[in-house]
């Protein structure tokens, strides 16, 4: 069974950055696709970023484009999603995902961490 782990969230204020990590482990044979999801308060989970881990190929919701940037570190088995100019609409739970096919926003990946908590308030 794959495990994801984040790290990273917080209270940040608006204008300011966040870095969030995911450590994998376990049978990551499974996993071709990384990737980030949130849930904000009384809204469906959606999709933010995506990463291939042997590949440059990356993919990102049009609200966060220009303001966050996922990466990897195969060694450590780990990715990033580095957040600047964050927005209070930025705030949700932060989700790590992964899955074994290609890259895509649909929320329907193989595996979920349990989540960081990410605030945007003055």
């Amino acid at each position: 069974q794959v495990q994801l782990v984040e790290s990273g969230g917080g209270l940040v204020q608006p204008g300011g950055s966040l870095s969030l990590s995911c450590a994998a482990s376990g049978p990551l044979i499974n996993t071709n696709v990384m990737g980030w999801f949130r849930q904000a308060p009384g809204k469906e989970r959606e999709f933010v970023a995506a990463i291939r881990w042997s590949a440059r190929n990356t993919l990102y919701a049009d609200s966060v484009k220009g303001r966050f940037t996922i990466s990897r570190d195969n060694p450590k088995n780990t990715i990033y999603l580095q957040m600047n100019s964050l927005k209070p609409e930025d705030t949700a739970v932060y989700y790590c995902a992964a899955r074994q096919l290609q890259l895509t926003q649909d929320d329907d990946y193989d595996y979920y961490g349990q989540g960081t908590q990410v605030t945007v308030s003055s």
